[in-house]
Order: C-alpha cells, then sequence, then structure tokens
C-alpha cells in the first residue's frame, strides 16, 4: 500500500514539474517573440525612414531611395528614389490597380510637367524584352538592362521619355552616403520635386530588394511614379517600396567615383547634391538585335 503510495506521489511530482517546465517555456517563447517583435519594430522604422530620404518632393515624382531625400519618390524614399524629401503634395494612400497584362495607366499629376514629354503608351505596351539604357554622363558612361516583363509600365515610360530626350542635359540632383547608397536623377529641374506631369502604379514590389547595381523609381508614396529614378552603388536596405526596373551592367566605378566625392549635406547629413557634379547628357535606350 505504502508502495502505491509513493508511486502516485512520484507520478504527481514528475506531472507537476512536467507543467512547470512547459508554462516555463512558454513564457521565454513569448519573451522571446516580444524582443523580436521589437527588434523588427525598430529595424521597419529604420529602412522606412530610409525609404523616406528617397522621396521625390514635388509631383507623383517625389521618389526616394534609400534613404536619400528624393524630389519624385526614390531607393528609400528616393524621391522618385534616394534621401527623401517632403512631397510638395500628399501622396496617394493607396497604390493603383494592377493594370491588365499590355497595358498600362499614366495618370495626370497635379504639377505640370518638367520638360515638355509626351505621355507614354497605354496599350500593345511590351512586356517581354530586355532593353538597354545608355546614360552618357559628365563622369562617364552607365549601362544598365531593363526588364519590361518584371516592370513594363515602368520600362515603358523611361523608354518614351528617353526616346524625346527628357533627360539630356538634366543633373542627377541628389547622392546618399549615409544610410542608403544612391545617385538619384530624372528630374530636370534638379530641384527634386520635377517629373513628367503624370504618374502610374508600382510594379515588381514582392520580394524586392535593393543590391549593388539596381535601378529602381524614386517616389513620393505608392502609385506615385513619374520620371525620377535611382542607381545604387552599393548594397542597400529598403522596404519594398520603390519598382525595381533596371541592372547595372557596367559604370558602378563611375558611381564609386561620385560617391567618394560625397554630398554637399544640404538634405542631410550623407544626403545632397553630390560634390563630383553629374550631369546627364543623354541617356538611350536600345533593343537588342532581333
Amino acid at each position: 500500500m505504502a508502495s502505491t503510495k509513493r508511486e502516485k506521489e512520484l507520478a504527481r511530482q514528475r506531472a507537476e514539474r512536467k507543467s512547470a517546465r512547459r508554462t516555463a517555456a512558454a513564457t521565454r517563447r513569448k519573451q522571446r517573440n516580444a524582443v523580436l517583435a521589437s527588434v523588427a519594430a525598430v529595424v521597419l522604422v529604420v529602412a522606412a525612414a530610409v525609404g523616406v530620404g528617397l522621396a521625390v518632393t514635388g509631383d507623383d515624382d517625389d521618389t526616394a531611395v534609400a534613404a536619400p531625400a528624393a524630389s519624385e519618390s526614390a531607393a528609400p524614399e528616393v524621391s522618385d528614389a534616394p534621401a527623401s524629401p517632403t512631397p510638395s503634395q500628399a501622396p496617394s494612400t493607396e497604390p493603383s490597380a494592377s493594370p491588365a497584362a499590355g497595358t498600362c495607366t499614366y495618370e495626370p499629376t497635379a504639377e505640370p510637367a518638367a520638360k515638355q514629354a509626351p505621355v507614354p503608351p497605354t496599350t500593345d505596351v511590351e512586356d517581354e524584352q530586355v532593353l538597354t539604357a545608355t546614360l552618357a554622363t559628365s563622369q562617364g558612361e552607365i549601362a544598365f538592362e531593363m526588364d519590361s516583363a518584371a516592370a513594363p509600365c515602368a520600362v515603358n515610360s523611361l523608354r518614351t521619355l528617353a526616346s524625346v530626350g527628357y533627360f539630356d542635359d538634366t543633373p542627377c540632383h541628389r547622392l546618399t552616403t549615409q544610410g542608403i547608397s544612391v545617385l538619384q536623377c530624372g528630374d530636370p529641374t534638379g530641384t527634386g520635386s520635377g517629373g513628367p506631369g503624370y504618374q502610374f502604379a508600382d510594379e515588381n514590389l514582392e520580394g524586392a530588394t535593393y543590391p549593388r547595381g539596381t535601378v529602381a523609381m524614386a517616389n513620393a508614396g505608392p502609385g506615385t511614379n513619374g520620371s525620377q529614378f535611382f542607381l545604387v552603388y552599393a548594397d542597400t536596405q529598403l522596404p519594398p517600396a520603390y519598382t525595381p526596373f533596371g541592372t547595372i551592367t557596367s559604370g558602378l566605378e563611375v558611381l564609386e567615383k561620385v560617391a567618394e566625392a560625397g554630398s554637399d549635406g544640404s538634405n542631410g547629413a550623407g544626403d545632397g547634391a553630390p560634390n563630383l557634379p553629374v550631369q546627364i547628357q543623354t541617356l538611350r535606350v536600345t533593343a537588342p538585335a532581333a
């Protein structure tokens, strides 16, 4: 009898210890998850702040890029791409609906075009080719490939603007060297607030990252892409909020030279006009030979 009681008591104690271990483990998991959530929140806040640096300060071209202040939108906020300047008008709160395959929607903006430009075609939009864009600048040539399958409306827009010389003789107005590493271009006014007079929806954002060599649209919020874009010269952490549409194939040394000279800090530490001025002489887009 005594033996049976003893066995029951031992079983009860084992059950209590097991229950206590489970409770302790659950508590540790909750604490760990809380810490991870806090860290994630901090990371998101920092990333968002950097992204704002890429926002554009004008029409829907206020883009930011990996935290440079952008004139349109921008890589973090990249005005149309980098360190983010405050847009002059409130950006859209919701992105435009995804267009049907082969079509794009370009909506007029409140601000007029910074330089005369046609609205890109909205139907029969190329969405299969890889096109090559060549930037001839005052500091050297930069070339990048654009994937029309991944971002057809962005590629369609840049190709159309390039065909009429929209980017010719315009400055790359913003360089960020802290937080994010981008050179932002595409605003003929050089202020970060100029655009083509239209805006369009974001593309290719699912799982978007911004490693060295990325070319992405700057913006002032969801669905506010215009003409500003940014070139990433070093791996940059940004939220997936800037349409990546190209990859640099040559000329990264040009960007690195410009980055090494730094910025004037006019938008904040490590964010402003490049000390080594970059003037786009021409931007031309070519299709692969048939």
